[in-house]
């Protein structure tokens, strides 16, 4: 059917269908619609007319319906879940998913169905009264006549639609349609009780419904064994068509250290046919060992001075060194780096910190080799890291930078224009080589050294430089050499965070997408593997052994291939 057709709605609601199409074309109408009447009324199935025509492909922008909620049964987390999801944001409270939509300004339309009936309409009304308050954003929410959450929200000054006042009806054809549909609306049939659901068994709440194991932690606060706070550490990722041993592992990297002992073996050996292997995580509140703290950034398996360990940036600017094989605390750098926005070691031990504001600093990793004695006198100029540093300020100076990363050939950054710019660390001169690789800001990326046969027969090794930008591409990019045409990689989202690491399985590339999805590519293999730890990913790192380390506002999470 051609996408610019609608059907007629059902029962002679043509005036309350052209009502609601007029309201949404009309951009100085009220953004919120507030569509009520009596109970059978038609008010769901004039709304399932809407999104189901409003969801097509190629439907008229005016027209076009963007996220779809029925509420009915259901509590706020699976609500703003659900939206999220839709949206190809992250979102796991309704402040996170109007945030997500504040920093996104293109026309967004929501339809929510069933307030009346949902088992929170209080918190609902108040994410519906956040979200009303974005210019961009329209809302079309049903509401019975009578319930309290009408007055509520009429006290947004929303446009109504009241299915009871004749004039939304076209008689004559209401009673074509009530001729070849003799059996009328009516309200719906009463739902049968289902049985409570055991939510300290993890066999349980691996396997059932995850929309009705989010609403029954919405209303039970009892911590259930550390298993309450991990599913809804886990948020949205776990709406998804999981298997049980995928949403079990899922839950296993969001445990706390505090959980009842009982559930972590029983959630290892449900997890057990999962494609990863936790190796260890750390999450909000652990301490033993500590949880290091919000990561916005991270590096890891530099070669030199940070082999073995990672290092970390939180949401304070310290710069913390952890133990890659437990996440256990090895120190810290003494100077730190507000708003970090991503960073890298180099391989003389230098740190390089990109800045929300696009500056960038250097500092020295404690266990950095120092130059001594005669060595010290004779080179006391600038190191190649130094060098390099102040090529690339001054390729970038008249952007923002957004991303760096380096290999022990070469040292990256990215900035707001799409450029990126390269030096190599064996050229004495220095000079920075840069390209324009992303319409818009390059978010992510990530720098490996690959091998290559040169001209006189002799292998060799080169960077090769993969940057992640919010067109939703993944590019790569051999400094000297035109970029590969086509991407690497590529969705309708924006990257959040790049690694990629020659692994003993060949050159291993992993992507955060900014809906949480995270691909793990084999390329040598041409293998793809999945993960959704929940939160929104900042950060990423692929050890030389293959290992994909996570990092989140809530968690640092490190899985090996199963």
């Amino acid at each position: 059917m051609n996408a610019g057709i609608w059907a007629r709605p059902a029962a002679g609601r043509e005036p309350a269908g052209a009502a609601l199409l007029s309201w949404l074309a009309d951009p100085a109408a009220p953004r919120l619609c507030l569509v009520t009447g009596s109970a059978g009324c038609g008010k769901s199935q004039l709304l399932a007319w809407l999104v189901a025509h409003g969801t097509r492909p190629g439907t008229a922008p005016e027209r076009r319906v963007h996220g779809f909620a029925p509420l009915s049964g259901q509590g706020v987390l699976v609500t703003v879940w659900t939206l999220a999801e839709q949206l190809g944001v992250t979102a796991r409270a309704p402040g996170e998913l109007r945030a997500a939509l504040a920093a996104d300004q293109r026309r967004t339309v929501i339809v929510l169905p069933d307030l009346h009936a949902a088992t929170d309409p209080l918190s609902l009304i108040d994410l519906v009264s956040g979200l009303v308050g974005l210019e961009h954003i329209r809302l079309v929410v049903e509401a019975r006549t009578g319930d309290d959450a009408v007055p509520a929200l009429k006290a947004l000054a929303p446009a109504v639609l009241d299915l009871d006042e004749p004039h939304w009806t076209d008689p004559a054809r209401a009673e074509a349609w009530r001729a070849t549909h003799p059996t009328p609306l009516g309200p719906p049939p009463a739902e049968t009780a289902e049985e409570p659901l055991n939510l300290d068994d993890p066999d349980v709440i691996c396997t059932a419904d995850p929309s009705r194991v989010t609403t029954a932690y919405e209303t039970n606060l009892d911590e259930q064994g550390g298993l309450r706070a991990a599913w809804l550490r886990a948020g949205q990722s776990l709406l998804h068509d999981h298997e049980p041993a995928d949403r079990a592992l899922v839950l296993l990297a969001g445990l706390g250290d505090g959980a009842d002992p009982r559930v972590r073996p029983a959630l290892e050996q449900l997890a057990s046919g999962a494609p990863w292997r936790l190796l260890w995580s750390r999450v909000r509140g652990d301490v033993t060992p500590p949880w290091p703290g919000p990561v916005l950034a991270l590096a890891s398996d530099s070669p030199g001075p940070l082999e073995g360990r990672l290092l970390v940036a939180d949401h304070q600017g310290t710069l913390r060194l952890v133990s890659l094989s437990d996440a256990a605390p090895a120190g810290r750098l003494p100077e730190p780096v507000r708003d970090v926005a991503d960073l890298c070691a180099l391989p003389d031990g230098t740190v390089a910190v990109v800045d929300s504001e696009g500056r960038l600093h250097t500092r020295r990793l404690p266990t950095a080799p120092r130059p001594s004695g005669l060595a010290a006198l004779l080179d006391d100029g600038p190191s190649a890291s130094e060098r390099a540093a102040g090529a690339l300020v001054t390729a970038a100076a008249d952007e923002r930078a957004t991303a760096i990363a380096a290999s022990e050939l070469a040292v990256a950054l990215a900035d707001v224009t799409g450029q990126v710019h390269v030096v190599l660390l064996g050229n004495p001169k220095g000079e920075a080589l840069s390209e324009r690789l992303h319409e818009g800001s390059v978010r992510a990326l990530a720098v490996v050294d690959v091998a290559v046969d040169r001209a006189d027969g002799a292998a060799g090794r080169t960077p090769l430089v993969y940057s992640g930008g919010a067109d939703g591409r993944v590019r790569a990019w051999g400094p000297g050499h035109v970029p590969m045409g086509v991407p690497v990689a590529e969705r309708p989202r924006p990257v959040n965070a790049l690694a990629a690491t020659m692994t003993k399985a060949g050159l291993t590339l992993a992507v955060a997408w900014g809906d949480g999805l995270i691909e793990y590519h084999r390329l040598d293999a041409q293998e793809r593997l999945t993960f959704r730890p929940g939160p929104p990913v900042n950060s990423l790192s692929v050890t030389g052994e293959g290992d994909l380390l996570i990092g989140t506002d809530e968690s640092l999470i490190c899985l090996r291939l199963a």
